[in-house]
Protein backbone atom coordinates (compact mmCIF):
# COMPACT_ATOMS: atom_id res chain seq x y z
CA UNK A 1 0.00 0.00 0.00
CA UNK A 2 1.66 3.11 -1.01
CA UNK A 3 2.17 5.96 1.64
CA UNK A 4 -1.05 8.41 0.16
CA UNK A 5 -3.21 5.27 0.93
CA UNK A 6 -2.31 4.87 4.59
CA UNK A 7 -4.51 5.76 7.16
CA UNK A 8 -2.93 7.57 10.38
CA UNK A 9 -3.60 7.23 13.85
CA UNK A 10 -2.62 10.44 16.12
CA UNK A 11 -0.98 8.03 18.71
CA UNK A 12 1.05 6.33 15.62
CA UNK A 13 2.15 9.97 14.67
CA UNK A 14 5.66 9.65 15.79
CA UNK A 15 6.50 6.28 14.77
CA UNK A 16 5.12 6.78 10.86
CA UNK A 17 7.42 10.23 10.58
CA UNK A 18 10.28 8.21 11.18
CA UNK A 19 9.14 5.63 9.04
CA UNK A 20 9.35 8.24 6.52
CA UNK A 21 12.38 9.54 7.51
CA UNK A 22 14.05 6.34 7.26
CA UNK A 23 12.69 4.94 4.17
CA UNK A 24 14.01 8.49 2.85
CA UNK A 25 17.16 8.72 3.72
CA UNK A 26 17.26 4.66 2.25
CA UNK A 27 16.61 5.95 -0.93
CA UNK A 28 18.87 9.47 -0.90
CA UNK A 29 21.67 7.52 -2.02
CA UNK A 30 20.45 5.75 -4.77
CA UNK A 31 18.43 8.47 -5.72
CA UNK A 32 21.63 10.83 -5.95
CA UNK A 33 23.28 8.32 -7.99
CA UNK A 34 20.48 8.17 -10.72
CA UNK A 35 21.04 9.46 -14.49
CA UNK A 36 20.02 12.57 -15.82
CA UNK A 37 17.73 11.11 -18.49
CA UNK A 38 15.16 9.12 -15.58
CA UNK A 39 14.86 11.61 -13.71
CA UNK A 40 13.84 13.12 -16.61
CA UNK A 41 11.95 10.37 -17.54
CA UNK A 42 9.89 10.45 -13.74
CA UNK A 43 9.08 14.25 -14.77
CA UNK A 44 7.72 13.96 -17.50
CA UNK A 45 5.80 10.27 -16.77
CA UNK A 46 4.50 12.61 -13.72
CA UNK A 47 3.39 15.64 -15.93
CA UNK A 48 1.55 13.30 -18.13
CA UNK A 49 -0.14 11.69 -15.01
CA UNK A 50 -1.42 15.34 -13.69
CA UNK A 51 -3.15 16.06 -17.14
CA UNK A 52 -4.70 12.37 -17.61
CA UNK A 53 -5.77 12.51 -13.79
CA UNK A 54 -7.30 15.89 -14.50
CA UNK A 55 -11.01 14.85 -13.16
CA UNK A 56 -9.60 12.85 -10.27
CA UNK A 57 -8.03 16.04 -8.90
CA UNK A 58 -10.44 18.53 -9.34
CA UNK A 59 -12.50 15.40 -7.29
CA UNK A 60 -9.87 15.60 -4.99
CA UNK A 61 -9.67 19.45 -4.57
CA UNK A 62 -13.44 19.99 -4.42
CA UNK A 63 -13.64 18.17 -1.62
CA UNK A 64 -11.16 20.34 -0.02
CA UNK A 65 -12.70 23.34 -1.29
CA UNK A 66 -16.03 22.07 0.34
CA UNK A 67 -14.66 21.31 3.67
CA UNK A 68 -12.61 24.98 3.29
CA UNK A 69 -15.82 26.67 3.07
CA UNK A 70 -17.10 25.21 5.83
CA UNK A 71 -14.18 25.87 7.93
CA UNK A 72 -14.51 29.82 7.01
CA UNK A 73 -11.55 29.86 5.17
CA UNK A 74 -11.25 33.50 3.34
CA UNK A 75 -12.01 34.02 -0.30
CA UNK A 76 -7.90 34.57 -0.48
CA UNK A 77 -7.10 30.97 1.19
CA UNK A 78 -10.09 29.48 -0.76
CA UNK A 79 -7.71 31.17 -3.99
CA UNK A 80 -4.85 29.59 -3.16
CA UNK A 81 -6.62 26.40 -2.52
CA UNK A 82 -8.42 25.95 -5.83
CA UNK A 83 -7.20 23.94 -8.82
CA UNK A 84 -9.01 24.49 -11.92
CA UNK A 85 -8.00 23.37 -15.70
CA UNK A 86 -5.26 26.36 -16.29
CA UNK A 87 -4.08 25.66 -12.69
CA UNK A 88 -3.41 21.62 -13.36
CA UNK A 89 -2.10 22.74 -16.88
CA UNK A 90 0.32 24.97 -15.42
CA UNK A 91 1.54 22.40 -13.02
CA UNK A 92 2.40 19.75 -15.48
CA UNK A 93 4.08 22.57 -17.35
CA UNK A 94 6.16 23.22 -14.59
CA UNK A 95 7.64 19.79 -14.24
CA UNK A 96 8.03 19.75 -18.18
CA UNK A 97 10.24 22.87 -17.52
CA UNK A 98 12.09 21.32 -14.40
CA UNK A 99 13.03 18.26 -17.01
CA UNK A 100 14.57 20.75 -19.54
CA UNK A 101 16.60 22.42 -16.93
CA UNK A 102 20.28 21.30 -17.02
CA UNK A 103 21.02 18.51 -14.43
CA UNK A 104 23.84 20.10 -10.83
CA UNK A 105 24.04 17.11 -10.08
CA UNK A 106 27.89 15.69 -10.61
CA UNK A 107 29.38 19.07 -12.31
CA UNK A 108 32.80 19.34 -11.62
CA UNK A 109 33.93 22.57 -10.84
CA UNK A 110 37.66 24.58 -10.57
CA UNK A 111 39.38 21.40 -10.88
CA UNK A 112 43.20 22.43 -11.42
CA UNK A 113 46.69 20.81 -10.23
CA UNK A 114 48.33 21.54 -7.02
CA UNK A 115 51.85 21.77 -6.86
CA UNK A 116 51.56 18.13 -5.44
CA UNK A 117 50.44 16.54 -8.59
CA UNK A 118 46.90 15.73 -7.25
CA UNK A 119 44.21 17.61 -8.76
CA UNK A 120 41.46 19.14 -6.03
CA UNK A 121 38.65 20.47 -7.70
CA UNK A 122 34.70 20.82 -6.37
CA UNK A 123 31.70 18.62 -7.29
CA UNK A 124 28.08 19.57 -6.91
CA UNK A 125 26.45 16.59 -4.94
CA UNK A 126 22.45 16.67 -3.28
CA UNK A 127 22.01 17.93 0.15
CA UNK A 128 19.94 14.34 1.25
CA UNK A 129 17.04 14.37 2.36
CA UNK A 130 14.87 17.46 1.96
CA UNK A 131 11.77 18.11 4.31
CA UNK A 132 9.10 20.82 2.80
CA UNK A 133 6.02 22.09 5.29
CA UNK A 134 3.62 24.84 3.50
CA UNK A 135 0.08 25.60 3.39
CA UNK A 136 -2.84 26.14 0.74
CA UNK A 137 -1.35 25.58 -2.19
CA UNK A 138 -1.30 21.62 -3.53
CA UNK A 139 0.65 23.20 -6.77
CA UNK A 140 3.30 23.25 -4.46
CA UNK A 141 3.31 19.41 -4.33
CA UNK A 142 4.15 18.64 -7.83
CA UNK A 143 6.40 21.99 -8.06
CA UNK A 144 8.76 20.66 -4.54
CA UNK A 145 8.66 17.12 -5.90
CA UNK A 146 9.74 18.02 -9.23
CA UNK A 147 12.65 20.11 -8.07
CA UNK A 148 13.73 18.06 -5.04
CA UNK A 149 13.99 14.79 -7.22
CA UNK A 150 15.96 16.55 -10.39
CA UNK A 151 18.60 17.88 -7.88
CA UNK A 152 18.80 14.46 -6.85
CA UNK A 153 16.81 15.18 -2.92
CA UNK A 154 14.36 12.44 -1.44
CA UNK A 155 11.55 14.52 -0.30
CA UNK A 156 9.27 14.45 2.62
CA UNK A 157 6.26 16.98 1.74
CA UNK A 158 4.07 17.90 4.38
CA UNK A 159 1.04 20.25 2.89
CA UNK A 160 -1.67 21.72 4.88
CA UNK A 161 -4.74 20.16 5.76
CA UNK A 162 -7.00 22.27 4.12
CA UNK A 163 -5.48 20.72 0.83
CA UNK A 164 -5.32 17.01 2.17
CA UNK A 165 -7.02 15.39 -0.46
CA UNK A 166 -5.59 17.49 -3.38
CA UNK A 167 -1.97 16.73 -2.34
CA UNK A 168 -3.10 12.90 -1.62
CA UNK A 169 -4.20 12.82 -5.56
CA UNK A 170 -1.53 14.71 -6.80
CA UNK A 171 1.05 12.02 -4.51
CA UNK A 172 -0.52 9.62 -6.48
CA UNK A 173 0.62 10.89 -10.07
CA UNK A 174 3.52 11.51 -8.43
CA UNK A 175 4.55 8.27 -7.45
CA UNK A 176 3.05 6.65 -10.64
CA UNK A 177 5.58 8.82 -12.58
CA UNK A 178 8.57 6.91 -9.74
CA UNK A 179 7.19 4.02 -11.16
CA UNK A 180 7.40 4.72 -14.81
CA UNK A 181 10.84 5.47 -14.86
CA UNK A 182 12.21 2.99 -12.30
CA UNK A 183 12.84 5.02 -9.33
CA UNK A 184 11.50 4.20 -5.77
CA UNK A 185 8.13 5.85 -4.57
CA UNK A 186 9.75 6.94 -1.82
CA UNK A 187 11.54 8.89 -3.13
CA UNK A 188 8.87 11.42 -2.84
CA UNK A 189 6.64 10.57 0.15
CA UNK A 190 3.89 13.31 1.07
CA UNK A 191 2.55 13.27 4.54
CA UNK A 192 -0.56 11.66 4.21
CA UNK A 193 -2.22 12.87 8.21
CA UNK A 194 -3.32 16.41 8.87
CA UNK A 195 -2.11 15.47 12.73
CA UNK A 196 -0.34 18.76 13.64
CA UNK A 197 2.38 16.58 15.80
CA UNK A 198 3.91 15.38 12.22
CA UNK A 199 5.11 18.62 12.18
CA UNK A 200 6.92 18.67 15.61
CA UNK A 201 7.94 15.29 14.89
CA UNK A 202 9.68 16.36 11.53
CA UNK A 203 11.11 18.86 13.65
CA UNK A 204 13.25 16.67 15.88
CA UNK A 205 14.44 14.40 12.94
CA UNK A 206 18.13 15.18 12.23
CA UNK A 207 19.18 11.73 11.63
CA UNK A 208 16.95 11.65 8.65
CA UNK A 209 16.39 15.07 7.28
CA UNK A 210 19.06 17.38 5.91
CA UNK A 211 17.13 20.23 5.58
CA UNK A 212 13.92 21.74 6.17
CA UNK A 213 12.16 24.30 3.83
CA UNK A 214 8.87 26.02 5.33
CA UNK A 215 6.52 27.66 2.78
CA UNK A 216 3.93 29.44 4.44
CA UNK A 217 2.60 32.28 6.82
CA UNK A 218 4.95 34.03 9.08
CA UNK A 219 3.29 32.31 12.02
CA UNK A 220 4.64 29.48 10.70
CA UNK A 221 8.40 29.99 9.48
CA UNK A 222 8.63 31.65 12.81
CA UNK A 223 7.84 28.35 14.37
CA UNK A 224 9.79 26.11 12.66
CA UNK A 225 12.91 28.44 12.65
CA UNK A 226 12.42 28.12 16.89
CA UNK A 227 11.51 24.86 17.40
CA UNK A 228 13.50 22.91 14.42
CA UNK A 229 16.70 20.88 15.13
CA UNK A 230 17.74 20.42 11.40
CA UNK A 231 18.85 23.32 9.53
CA UNK A 232 15.99 25.41 7.67
CA UNK A 233 16.07 27.17 4.64
CA UNK A 234 13.29 30.36 4.76
CA UNK A 235 12.28 33.88 4.24
CA UNK A 236 10.57 35.33 7.02
CA UNK A 237 8.63 37.76 5.44
CA UNK A 238 9.04 40.63 2.32
CA UNK A 239 8.88 43.95 3.43
CA UNK A 240 11.12 45.47 0.32
CA UNK A 241 11.87 49.34 -0.92
CA UNK A 242 12.26 51.32 -3.55
CA UNK A 243 13.98 54.42 -3.27
CA UNK A 244 14.19 57.58 -5.89
CA UNK A 245 17.13 59.06 -5.58
CA UNK A 246 17.25 62.96 -6.31
CA UNK A 247 19.01 61.79 -9.45
CA UNK A 248 16.50 59.14 -11.17
CA UNK A 249 14.78 59.73 -14.12
CA UNK A 250 11.73 60.78 -13.46
CA UNK A 251 9.71 58.61 -15.75
CA UNK A 252 11.48 55.58 -14.92
CA UNK A 253 10.87 56.75 -11.22
CA UNK A 254 7.46 56.37 -11.81
CA UNK A 255 7.23 53.47 -14.09
CA UNK A 256 9.19 51.13 -11.54
CA UNK A 257 7.86 52.44 -8.89
CA UNK A 258 4.18 51.93 -10.21
CA UNK A 259 4.71 48.40 -11.24
CA UNK A 260 6.48 47.21 -8.61
CA UNK A 261 3.43 47.92 -5.84
CA UNK A 262 0.81 46.92 -9.06
CA UNK A 263 1.73 44.41 -10.76
CA UNK A 264 0.70 41.91 -8.27
CA UNK A 265 -0.04 42.35 -4.44
CA UNK A 266 0.14 39.05 -2.77
CA UNK A 267 4.04 38.32 -3.35
CA UNK A 268 6.54 38.50 -1.26
CA UNK A 269 8.81 41.02 -3.93
CA UNK A 270 5.93 43.09 -4.09
CA UNK A 271 7.14 46.87 -3.12
CA UNK A 272 5.86 47.54 0.55
CA UNK A 273 7.73 50.77 1.25
CA UNK A 274 8.43 53.38 -1.06
CA UNK A 275 10.86 55.97 -0.35
CA UNK A 276 11.93 58.96 -2.22
CA UNK A 277 14.14 61.66 -1.85
CA UNK A 278 13.30 65.58 -0.90
CA UNK A 279 14.43 66.97 -3.75
CA UNK A 280 12.27 64.37 -6.18
CA UNK A 281 9.43 64.29 -3.69
CA UNK A 282 6.71 66.89 -5.10
CA UNK A 283 7.94 65.79 -8.82
CA UNK A 284 6.95 62.20 -8.19
CA UNK A 285 4.71 61.55 -5.67
CA UNK A 286 1.85 63.64 -7.06
CA UNK A 287 1.74 61.88 -9.99
CA UNK A 288 2.48 58.07 -8.34
CA UNK A 289 -0.65 59.04 -5.73
CA UNK A 290 -3.20 59.31 -8.58
CA UNK A 291 -2.00 56.10 -10.85
CA UNK A 292 -1.91 54.14 -7.35
CA UNK A 293 -5.80 56.08 -6.28
CA UNK A 294 -6.72 54.33 -9.74
CA UNK A 295 -6.28 50.93 -9.13
CA UNK A 296 -7.46 51.02 -5.50
CA UNK A 297 -3.91 51.87 -3.64
CA UNK A 298 -4.70 52.72 -0.05
CA UNK A 299 -1.54 55.27 0.62
CA UNK A 300 -0.01 55.78 4.38
CA UNK A 301 2.82 58.70 4.55
CA UNK A 302 4.92 60.17 6.61
CA UNK A 303 4.60 64.29 7.49
CA UNK A 304 6.34 65.14 4.43
CA UNK A 305 4.37 62.91 2.10
CA UNK A 306 1.21 63.89 3.52
CA UNK A 307 2.19 67.28 2.82
CA UNK A 308 2.18 66.43 -0.90
CA UNK A 309 -0.42 64.24 -1.49
CA UNK A 310 -3.26 65.41 0.58
CA UNK A 311 -6.12 63.32 2.71
CA UNK A 312 -3.77 59.90 3.01
CA UNK A 313 -3.28 58.07 5.87
CA UNK A 314 -0.43 58.96 8.46
CA UNK A 315 1.69 55.66 8.45
CA UNK A 316 2.50 54.71 12.18
CA UNK A 317 6.21 52.47 13.42
CA UNK A 318 3.99 49.40 12.83
CA UNK A 319 3.67 50.50 9.01
CA UNK A 320 7.38 50.45 7.84
CA UNK A 321 7.76 46.75 9.10
CA UNK A 322 4.94 45.44 7.93
CA UNK A 323 4.58 43.48 4.85
CA UNK A 324 1.03 43.75 3.39
CA UNK A 325 0.40 41.48 0.92
CA UNK A 326 -2.29 44.02 0.02
CA UNK A 327 -2.76 47.24 -2.24
CA UNK A 328 -1.63 49.57 0.87
CA UNK A 329 1.44 50.99 0.47
CA UNK A 330 3.63 53.12 2.89
CA UNK A 331 5.75 56.36 1.60
CA UNK A 332 8.62 58.05 3.28
CA UNK A 333 10.57 60.81 1.93
CA UNK A 334 14.32 60.74 2.88
CA UNK A 335 16.80 63.51 2.61
CA UNK A 336 19.13 61.20 0.38
CA UNK A 337 20.77 57.91 -0.13
CA UNK A 338 22.16 57.59 3.54
CA UNK A 339 18.48 58.09 4.84
CA UNK A 340 17.00 55.81 2.84
CA UNK A 341 19.81 52.71 3.18
CA UNK A 342 19.08 53.82 7.00
CA UNK A 343 15.75 53.26 6.65
CA UNK A 344 16.02 49.92 4.57
CA UNK A 345 18.87 48.68 7.87
CA UNK A 346 16.73 49.44 10.61
CA UNK A 347 12.82 48.12 8.47
CA UNK A 348 13.72 45.82 5.78
CA UNK A 349 13.26 42.11 5.90
CA UNK A 350 16.63 41.12 3.27
CA UNK A 351 14.29 40.47 0.58
CA UNK A 352 14.99 42.80 -2.20
CA UNK A 353 15.44 46.63 -2.14
CA UNK A 354 15.95 48.42 -5.43
CA UNK A 355 17.21 52.40 -5.99
CA UNK A 356 16.01 54.60 -9.42
CA UNK A 357 19.18 56.73 -10.01
CA UNK A 358 20.81 57.53 -12.76
CA UNK A 359 23.91 58.44 -10.50
CA UNK A 360 26.83 55.38 -10.79
CA UNK A 361 28.36 56.01 -7.66
CA UNK A 362 25.53 56.38 -6.01
CA UNK A 363 23.89 53.00 -7.20
CA UNK A 364 27.76 51.52 -6.99
CA UNK A 365 26.97 52.26 -2.77
CA UNK A 366 23.58 50.95 -3.27
CA UNK A 367 24.54 47.55 -4.38
CA UNK A 368 27.72 47.32 -2.10
CA UNK A 369 25.89 48.62 1.42
CA UNK A 370 22.59 47.37 1.31
CA UNK A 371 22.40 43.80 2.91
CA UNK A 372 19.48 42.11 0.77
CA UNK A 373 19.40 38.62 -0.69
CA UNK A 374 18.60 40.83 -4.24
CA UNK A 375 19.30 44.08 -4.97
CA UNK A 376 18.62 46.36 -7.80
CA UNK A 377 19.61 49.61 -9.82
CA UNK A 378 16.58 50.77 -12.29
CA UNK A 379 14.61 48.06 -12.21
CA UNK A 380 11.17 46.57 -10.38
CA UNK A 381 11.33 44.47 -6.98
CA UNK A 382 8.81 42.58 -8.59
CA UNK A 383 12.08 40.96 -11.14
CA UNK A 384 12.95 38.83 -7.86
CA UNK A 385 12.21 35.82 -9.02
CA UNK A 386 13.80 32.55 -9.64
CA UNK A 387 12.21 32.12 -13.41
CA UNK A 388 12.53 35.83 -14.19
CA UNK A 389 16.79 35.37 -12.97
CA UNK A 390 17.07 32.50 -15.31
CA UNK A 391 16.95 29.69 -12.83
CA UNK A 392 13.71 28.28 -13.98
CA UNK A 393 11.34 26.84 -10.96
CA UNK A 394 12.33 27.46 -7.56
CA UNK A 395 11.31 26.09 -3.84
CA UNK A 396 11.20 29.72 -2.28
CA UNK A 397 13.31 32.77 -1.81
CA UNK A 398 15.88 32.78 0.77
CA UNK A 399 16.25 35.90 3.00
CA UNK A 400 19.04 33.83 4.99
CA UNK A 401 22.72 34.21 4.59
CA UNK A 402 23.88 30.03 5.03
CA UNK A 403 23.67 27.82 3.08
CA UNK A 404 22.09 30.09 0.21
CA UNK A 405 20.60 33.42 -0.40
CA UNK A 406 18.21 34.18 -3.22
CA UNK A 407 15.61 32.33 -5.40
CA UNK A 408 15.77 28.56 -4.59
CA UNK A 409 16.26 26.72 -7.48
CA UNK A 410 17.83 23.51 -8.32
CA UNK A 411 21.65 24.72 -7.81
CA UNK A 412 19.90 25.69 -4.26
CA UNK A 413 19.19 22.24 -2.90
CA UNK A 414 22.80 21.25 -3.75
CA UNK A 415 25.65 21.71 -1.80
CA UNK A 416 29.36 20.61 -2.67
CA UNK A 417 32.11 18.87 -1.78
CA UNK A 418 35.72 18.67 -2.94
CA UNK A 419 37.50 16.04 -5.10
CA UNK A 420 41.07 15.40 -5.18
CA UNK A 421 42.39 13.23 -8.08
CA UNK A 422 45.53 10.97 -7.93
CA UNK A 423 47.51 8.31 -9.58
CA UNK A 424 49.60 7.07 -6.94
CA UNK A 425 50.63 10.09 -5.19
CA UNK A 426 51.24 10.21 -1.33
CA UNK A 427 52.27 13.18 0.78
CA UNK A 428 55.98 13.85 1.80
Amino acid sequence: MSTAKKQINNSDVVDYMHDLGQKARQVARALSAAESGQKNQALLATADQIEQRADALLAANARDMEAGSQNGLDAALLDRLELNADRISAMADGLRQIAALPDPVGEISDLCYQPSGIQVGRMRVPLGVIAIIYESRPNVTADAAGLCLKSGNAAILRGGSEAIHSNQAIAECIHEGLKQAGLSVEAVQVVATTDRAAVGAMLTMPEYVDVIIPRGGKGLIERISAESQVPVIKHLHGVCHVYIDDAADRQKAIDIAYNAKTQRYGTCNTMETLLVAKSMAVTVLPVLAQMYHKEGVELRGCKHTRDIVVDIKEATDEDWDTEYLAPILSIRVVDDVDAAMDHIQCHGSGHTESIVTEDLSKARRFLREVDSSSVMVNASTRFADGFEYGLGAEIGISTDKLHVRGPVGLEGLTTQKFIVLGDGHVRK
